[in-house]
């Protein structure tokens, strides 16, 4: 961990891992909800970095931050949002190709993963996925489309993506969404933040009456009334 100032009131702090940066970002949240963290305007993960901006102390904190303990998360931290998906997208065909299956394996291998927020950026609602193996991930377009609909479920390195708005985009488009991800109207805004848990589920399945109402968490579908 290596913290970095940013002007006179940010600070800057630096991790080896994905991993790391939630249990911090996590710990951050923490204290700040207990009153043991000092006052901060905003507390950003990124994908290596956290970043605190308006802190009244920063070096203060930088002397705090080395006696902390910072424990794991573990899948029970995490709240679940499950995500109906048309694997409709006119990257599927060459996804599977690039990892050596059928457009069906496809679908199965994407839906059965357990994915996670590892942080949030690009356009409000966007989250950035982890949770696809290393011998999953794909490179980005050769050519960038300059308007992704709105709703595309995608992948590019790394990450599983969903556009929140309609814009340019080079990831590889796999299937579309109706879930909401920005609502301006909604509490909060953004269906994701960091650390939430995510199931993508095949619209057939969703069509069969499985899983819960498109964008509700998981853990709360049981107190639904059915549809």
């Amino acid at each position: 961990m290596r913290p970095l100032p940013v002007g006179e009131h940010g600070l800057l702090i630096e991790l080896d891992t994905a991993q790391e940066v939630e249990a911090l970002h996590a710990e951050l949240l923490r204290r700040a909800a207990d009153g043991t963290l000092p006052p901060v305007r905003e507390i950003v993960p990124a994908a290596r970095t956290v970043l605190l901006d308006g802190l009244a102390d920063p070096r203060g904190l930088t002397a705090e931050l080395a006696t902390w303990h910072i424990p794991e998360l573990t899948t029970v931290d995490r709240p679940t949002v499950e995500i109906p998906v048309r694997y409709d997208g006119p990257d599927l065909a060459d996804v599977a190709a690039l990892w050596g299956v059928t457009p069906d394996e496809v679908i199965r291998l994407h839906s059965g993963s357990a994915f996670h927020v590892a942080f949030c950026g690009f356009a409000p609602g966007f989250g950035y996925l982890t949770g696809l193996p290393e011998a999953l991930h794909v490179p980005r377009r050769d050519t960038p489309r300059t308007k992704v609909p709105v709703g595309s479920v995608a992948l590019a390195g790394p990450y599983t993506g969903v556009y929140p708005r309609s814009s340019p985009g080079g990831w590889q488009l796999i299937g579309t969404t109706d879930t909401v991800l920005w609502d301006p109207q909604r509490e909060p805004a953004a269906l994701l933040a960091p650390g939430t848990r995510v199931r993508f589920l095949p619209q057939d399945l969703r069509d069969s009456g499985a899983g819960s109402p498109a964008g509700t968490p998981a853990t709360s579908r049981s107190k639904e009334r059915p549809r």
